[in-house]
């Protein structure tokens, strides 16, 4: 039945491409605002295809008979999951990077195809791209008056109606009025008149709003145009602004409809515009050159002063860290007891963490959806439980929970993987899971001089698998927000190369990053050591230069059946174990009863 239905959709848009005179459409997962995590209105992939991953795309020809007629795109996190919820009949899979659009599109599409696309849903970079492939087959690239999908979707949720939140200075750390003062002066060492802010996490950080239009992220869905003078425009639907939001905001900042924004960029006729090539759709480049202004492209200037958390959002880290952490070690204790019961599945022990969370205080959302891998499950890095796929925990297995949340003092992000017993994990289990656990140690413990990249660090935390012929396919490290986006950069760990931005962006002191190593082995287990660190400074006798470090603010016990300590250095066994004792000493304290006894266990020394 889901199968039929999602046929039925690909045809109906078969049918609107075919009236709009159009050979093919793609359909990115994203919004207007270029988000990871976007609202019900704009999750038009899931809709058409049934993929529940984060992060994907597709095209459709408009000739079915075409072989293929469609594709489906997806990283490594995806491989598995994109076959078992996309019917194979209708779309053929590509990985990405290794295949772009651009270049899909210029061997399968028709000679002098015209190929359709949301301007308000791709870069001016990836519209470039494409159209160059294309030409050459003698296609030509056109953005779509309204999205086809929206057509034939007849049930599409409208966008939220939630209202925009103040974001408090205590936990903000710092002022909006001082944070576009900071921005506007570099506007204006630039000779530049305003730049737009798309992204919603940028614009919830320079105005220190928040809200509830995105699941997972606590963002407003709305626009910005910030001026050199420190002064701003808010455009976002009037329902939204509340009393207590113009009090915030003041007289600074003009706050205006949402459907406004084209008519506020038509405003900046003759002005120098910044606009971030990476993030904002090319439909704002459309308007603002149409109106006559000059775009200079920029990267958002909100994006780095956002990932430097000033010492009141690092605080705030620590504490939402520490109340995390007890939700998650009394997790952990529930399902060492309940687990090799097996009665328990994915979607219980979610829920039941969720549970965890609420109670401890303070939590307005998970920060993604919780990765709640049993067994096979495990090894899909991204995989996401659904009622058709939930799977039983059984006893003698491997479970992987990557999971997170949202507090107003900080963003959480935490993987463990535990054994369910009763029995003991075998040899290999225990040996890979070491190796990822000394991944995890090396780069906890790195120094580094100033200037140093994230890439230039991702090998310490591949090192112990690679000695074994082992790897994992995703990145190491990714910077995380202050009650904001679980995942932000520009900072992150990971092998350089392969598109992915971030990876020779300098570490700074004031970034959180995850430390993430793992490894998968297809069909039978996944695992993954997750922490979050924070860059710091390090002082080293004799040292020249300037060093940093990883400060660790995640605090939960790590797996101790699973660790083979004849494969730990002296180094990391006293890693672990003064660790633990931080666990022991944070953690301890919000426990009581036999989970207080458990982690007691637990946090004993190797």
């Amino acid at each position: 039945m889901l199968m039929n239905t999602h046929e039925s959709r690909l045809d109906a848009l078969r049918q609107e491409l075919k009236r709009r005179g159009l050979d093919g459409f793609v359909v990115p997962i994203c919004d207007e605002h270029m988000s990871e995590y976007v609202g019900a209105y704009a999750q038009r992939l899931p809709w058409l295809t049934g993929f529940a991953g984060s992060a994907g795309s597709a095209i459709v020809l408009t000739d079915p008979t075409r072989t293929p007629a469609a594709a489906m795109f997806t990283d490594g996190r995806y491989t598995i999951q994109v076959r078992e919820q996309v019917d194979a009949r209708f779309y053929a899979y590509e990985s990405v990077p290794q295949t772009s659009h651009a270049q899909w599109l210029a061997e399968h599409m028709p000679e002098g195809a015209v190929i359709g696309y949301d301007a308000w849903l791709h870069t001016a970079h990836w519209t470039r791209s494409v159209d160059a492939a294309i030409a050459a087959k003698g296609g030509k690239l056109v953005a779509v008056e309204g999205n086809p999908i929206d057509a034939v979707w007849e049930d599409q949720p409208l966008p939220s109606p939630a209202l925009a939140l103040v974001h408090a200075e205590e936990f903000a750390g710092q002022s909006s009025e001082a944070k576009r003062a900071t921005l506007a002066e570099g506007l204006t060492s630039r000779g530049l008149d305003a730049t737009v802010v798309t992204a919603l996490d940028s614009i919830a950080w320079l105005l220190n709003i928040r809200g509830s239009d995105v699941a997972h992220t606590p963002v407003a869905l709305s626009y910005v145009i910030a001026h050199a003078d420190g002064t701003a425009d808010l455009f976002i639907a009037e329902e939204k602004v509340t009393p207590e939001l113009r009090q915030h905001l003041g007289n600074a900042v003009s706050i205006l409809p949402r459907d406004g924004f084209i008519a506020g960029l038509e405003c900046l006729a003759g002005k120098r515009v910044a606009l971030d090539p990476d993030n904002a759709v090319v439909a704002i480049a459309h308007a603002l050159n149409h109106a006559g202004a000059t775009v200079i492209e920029a990267r958002d200037p909100v994006v780095l002063p956002k990932a430097i958390k000033n010492p009141v959002e690092q605080q705030g880290h620590r504490d939402a860290q520490e109340r995390d952490g007890a939700a998650v070690s009394r997790f952990l204790h529930w399902l060492s007891l309940e687990g090799p019961k097996g009665e328990v599945t994915e979607l219980s022990a979610a829920a039941r963490l969720l549970e965890f969370r609420q109670e401890c205080g303070d939590l307005r959302d998970t920060s993604f959806n919780t990765i709640s891998g049993a067994g096979p499950h495990a090894a899909l890095p991204h995989y996401a439980v659904t009622e058709e796929s939930n799977l039983t925990l059984e006893p003698n297995s491997v479970f992987l929970c990557d999971s997170g949340g949202q507090y107003p003092a900080g963003t959480t992000d935490i993987t463990r993987t535990v054994w369910i017993g009763p029995g003991e994990p075998g040899a290999e289990v225990k040996a890979r899971f070491t190796r990822v656990l000394k991944g995890h140690i090396a780069l906890d413990r790195v120094l580094f001089p100033k200037g140093t990249a994230g890439s230039q660090l991702d090998i310490l935390a591949r090192h112990a698998l690679w000695q074994a012929g082992l790897d994992y396919a995703h990145g190491t490290g990714h910077g995380v927000g202050s009650f904001l986006g679980v995942h932000e950069g520009p900072q992150r760990i990971a092998k350089s190369g392969g598109g992915q931005p971030g990876t020779e962006q300098a570490l700074l002191p004031g970034m959180i990053l995850s430390n993430e190593p793992g490894y998968y082995k297809a069909g039978e287990y996944g695992i993954r050591i997750e922490n979050l660190v924070l860059v710091v400074p390090r002082a080293i006798p004799g040292a020249e230069g300037e060093f940093y470090g990883f400060e660790t603010l995640t605090f939960a016990p790590i797996e101790k059946r699973l660790v083979d300590t004849a494969l730990l250095t002296e180094e990391e066994t006293a890693w672990w174990n003064a660790y633990h004792a931080r666990v022991n000493e944070l953690i301890g304290p919000q426990l009581d009863g036999a989970a207080k006894t458990w982690l007691e266990e637990q946090c004993a020394p190797l």
